[in-house]
């Protein structure tokens, strides 16, 4: 049987209510503030007022930064975008974890699930076995999946902000594409919160360099998101200038 395509508006409800689970596996087992420097982001619109799009931000004692955010109109556009980012504080080394999942104008939905490096992979051998190995199964699972289409990104530096083991693919707007995000994506954060559990304290001296590297990468790649330049055509600069910064912290109200 041939699968049936979804609408729009179905696949954007369930990949949104995927985030949903994820954040309510987080938000029960960390303590997590929101930030009152995005509090006017929790509805935004385009400037004709066809995209709409809402943002929060939490931090807490283990989480430094947390997005939880969507922009498009289901109702309207096949483009959609989502995402839930959690980077973590300095106290420990453990990847941050990026899940960013959309629509693209031809309808194919788009997922990406990571685990983002906090150390040098091609030199911290140790790191890189702990990690990333443990996902390359996945990897090479999901490269054979006939349903799934790799997507390479145009952007030399988007290409270089992913690891080894980045998870980013197109497929129909099926219920078996939903189904394999929505498993992978439980899976990576189960796999990650393990981590977290078992995870050795960074020292203190450490920790700062820990922290400026953190802030340095999740300013760059938010600075540097090719979309933008979209975004800005949509939002125009001024708006477009504070979702950028609130993706990075640049107007946050708590530090811990």
């Amino acid at each position: 049987m041939i699968p049936t395509n979804l609408d729009n508006k179905t696949v954007f409800e369930q990949l949104w209510n995927i985030t949903k689970e994820l954040r309510q596996k987080l938000e029960s087992r960390f303590q997590l503030n929101p930030d009152p420097s995005v509090a006017d982001l929790q509805q935004y619109s385009s400037l004709d007022g066809n995209i709409k799009g809402s943002l929060s931000a939490f931090s807490g004692t283990e989480i430094d930064w947390l997005v939880h955010s969507w922009l498009g109109n289901p109702e309207k556009s096949n483009f959609s975008t989502m995402r839930l980012t959690i980077w973590l504080a300095p106290h420990i080394d453990v990847p941050h974890l990026a899940f960013e999942f959309g629509t693209l104008p031809n309808a194919d939905i788009l997922f990406y699930i990571d685990y983002i490096p906090r150390t040098e992979l091609l030199t911290d051998l140790a790191y890189l076995d702990r990690y990333y190995e443990p996902v390359n199964q996945t990897f090479l699972k999901l490269q054979d999946d006939a349903r799934l289409k790799p997507f390479i990104s145009k952007s030399v530096y988007v290409r270089l902000f992913q690891s080894p083991v980045s998870l980013c693919y197109t497929g129909a707007p099926t219920s078996d594409t939903l189904e394999i995000i929505s498993t992978i994506a439980h899976e990576t954060l189960e796999r990650w919160l393990s981590w977290i559990d078992t995870a050795a304290p960074i020292t203190e001296d450490l920790r700062n360099t820990l922290a400026n590297r953190d802030l340095l990468l999740r300013r760059t790649a938010a600075e540097r998101d090719p979309g933008n330049k979209f975004a800005a055509q949509l939002f125009g600069t001024q708006l477009t200038d504070k979702l950028v910064r609130s993706l990075w912290g640049g107007d946050r109200k708590i530090s811990h």
